[in-house]
């Protein structure tokens, strides 16, 4: 249990925002209180066999083979604040130039960013997505419109 109580602690840091903990957790009670409610809510749910294979599934995940292949456009979004894919490493600047017709946005950590969950947040980069619609060509006459929904 002491296992996925250390690994519920790492998600947790892994994926929160340092700015937007700070804003809702101001003080040490406030910070330990969030945590305590969180295990409790976290612990029952875990299974340690399921997450090995989460974690284990994104160990070897590299898209950089194929991304010359894309031949849409393609707006890739990252935040200063994402601790899951930080962008001190420069994987996203160096790999999206293999993308024929792409463009990398890095948001600067902030109080409306919410490090890796920031993509759950479209108020943040909803600007980005307008830019993208408003750069693709009109459907050709006579084109079937595209099915589907989401």
């Amino acid at each position: 249990m002491e296992g996925l109580r250390a690994a519920a602690g790492y998600l947790l840091i892994a994926g929160s925002a340092p700015i937007q903990m700070q804003i809702a957790l101001p003080t040490r009670d406030a910070a330990d209180d969030f945590v305590r409610v969180y295990m409790d809510r976290q612990l029952p749910a875990l299974d340690a066999n399921d997450l090995l294979y989460q974690v284990g599934a994104s160990r070897d995940y590299d898209p950089s083979g194929g991304l010359d292949k894309i031949q849409t456009r393609v707006m890739w979004i990252n935040s200063a604040d994402d601790f899951i894919n930080p962008p001190e490493l420069g994987i996203a600047e160096r790999e999206v130039r293999k993308v024929k017709n792409a463009r990398f946005v890095l948001l600067p950590a902030s109080e409306q960013t919410h490090g890796h969950g920031t993509h759950t947040w479209a108020a943040v980069w909803q600007q980005y997505l307008i830019e993208l619609l408003n750069s693709t060509e009109p459907a050709k006459a006579g084109a079937a419109p595209a099915k589907g929904g989401g």
